[in-house]
């Protein structure tokens, strides 16, 4: 036996969000996440823990109704497409894609939900 699960690497980030439901459909909808645990709270009130797949990462979450603002930073072969998806999704634009003088190519986008993604490439 593992001492973590198969596939999981050794950090993974923790988002504490208003709705993991719907941080759950936007990380599906924008990035092709793949859904892996969700566990309702006891009472039946929502979301005590949930994880989804975003390329090789795993992101967990948890629900707080006074949840703060997160950033999550997600190189991708193609930003723009994602940025796009998310945009069709709901998402209001934070930064406009575009080259950020560090290398990388990069934009960003709230999801209504206390997350900042920011969707880059790098390019040098």
């Amino acid at each position: 036996m593992s001492w973590k699960p198969d596939g999981y690497t050794s950090v993974s980030p923790y988002l504490i969000v208003r709705d993991a439901r719907a941080t759950l459909a936007f990380a599906a909808e924008v990035f092709g996440a793949e859904e892996l645990r969700v566990i309702p709270r006891e009472s039946g009130d929502g979301i005590m823990h949930a994880e989804t797949r975003i390329d090789d990462t795993v992101v967990m979450m948890g629900e707080m109704p006074e949840a703060g603002d997160a950033h999550v930073h997600v190189y991708m072969a193609d930003p723009d497409a994602a940025f796009a998806r998310a945009l069709a999704a709901g998402a209001r634009e934070v930064q406009p894609m575009r080259r950020a003088g560090d290398g990388d190519y990069r934009g960003g986008v709230d999801d209504g939900n206390g997350t900042t993604w920011w969707l880059s490439r790098q390019e040098a």
